[in-house]
């Protein structure tokens, strides 16, 4: 047996991204059933290099198909500027789980901008008014692309406005979505006012309030991945319906840890779990709704089950490169 190697362009090529919001969505499901197993993510935390590698491994079954896989990434801020690479790098291994040969490895980075995506449009689809038409954005950065990639295969998405101090960002967003929707820049209370709201940014004082957003307004808070972080007014959350992807992993390092913390947001306060949505065991978007948050923080079942997108495709497209990494143990 041969296990593939898939670069950045391998993984892009073979995601389909309907595919895969259709698997997040059976991933969610698996996770709240119970038929999913996902290990508390760990950190290796390196001051020296102001830089930190996660280990993200799960398993899950799903109606037709299981999965395992373990996602390394790492978050090294100096990247850029010191050595030209990225700040996030990420490498996904994907294996059998009944026999356990690693049938792939692939560039997790790619993998992980389409699993947040369709994460963004999973909740989205349970959340959000069904008549959305338009999409803010706070955070004109590589995660963007995929928010609007994958919110628009679940909602018909005219209009989209975009928020950065950037101008560049924004610039080569709108060159690149410009053909597709009507996308300009506008400021975050424009943004906020918009149908969905997806944030993606690594601030850690919140720079989008109560105020700003329309009153059926449906968030997407995306970018916290580590204590501190915080994009959300704490009014504003305190007064939306709150769903959240794992209640461990948002309390500790979500959109949130730092009110959580503080006393000032409560389990009270939150709504319920995505996977519990899915399944049907919560209820998502009544009539009734003003405000939705969707507080995501990536879970590795997200990873696994995008990666068997890509595998299946990529094996059926003969992608990527097939070379022999583990013997036959004669």
């Amino acid at each position: 047996m041969e296990t593939l190697l898939l670069n950045q362009d391998d993984v892009d090529a073979n995601t389909q991204m309907g595919e895969v919001i259709r698997a997040i969505e059976d991933a969610f499901a698996a996770y709240a059933r119970g038929d999913a197993q996902m290990p508390a993510k760990s950190y290796i935390d390196l001051p020296q290099y102001n830089g930190d590698f996660r280990s993200m491994p799960a398993y899950l079954e799903a109606a037709d198909w299981d999965a395992a896989g373990i996602k390394w990434v790492n978050v090294h801020p100096d990247n850029p500027d010191r050595f030209d690479l990225p700040t996030v790098m990420g490498t996904m291994v994907y294996s059998d789980p009944e026999n356990a040969f690693p049938l792939a490895i692939m560039d997790g980075t790619e993998l992980t901008m389409k699993r947040t995506g369709a994460a963004a449009a999973v909740a989205t689809d349970h959340l959000a008014v069904e008549d959305a038409t338009s999409m803010g954005i706070v955070g004109a950065g590589v995660q963007s692309y995929t928010q609007l990639e994958a919110i628009s295969e679940i909602r018909p998405i005219e209009e989209v406005v975009v928020s950065d101090p950037d101008e560049e960002a924004i610039a080569e967003f709108v060159d690149y979505f410009g053909d597709e929707f009507d996308v300009r820049a506008g400021s975050i209370a424009e943004a906020a006012a918009c149908d969905v709201l997806s944030t993606v940014t690594p601030v850690e004082d919140p720079i989008v309030t109560r105020e700003d957003v329309g009153e059926h307004t449906h968030v997407n808070a995306m970018g916290a991945d580590a204590e501190g972080k915080h994009e959300l007014a704490d009014e504003l959350l305190l007064d939306a319906k709150i769903v959240i992807d794992d209640h461990a992993q948002t309390t500790h390092s979500g959109e949130i840890n730092v009110p959580y913390h503080e006393g000032t947001l409560t389990d009270d306060d939150i709504h319920g779990e995505i996977g519990d949505i899915v399944v049907g065991d919560v209820e998502g978007r009544t009539d009734d709704d003003g405000v939705t948050v969707f507080d995501s923080t990536g879970l590795a079942i997200q990873d696994v089950a995008a990666a068997h997108v890509v595998y299946e495709h990529a094996d059926e497209n003969d992608n990527g490169y097939a070379f022999e990494l583990v013997g036959t143990g004669q």
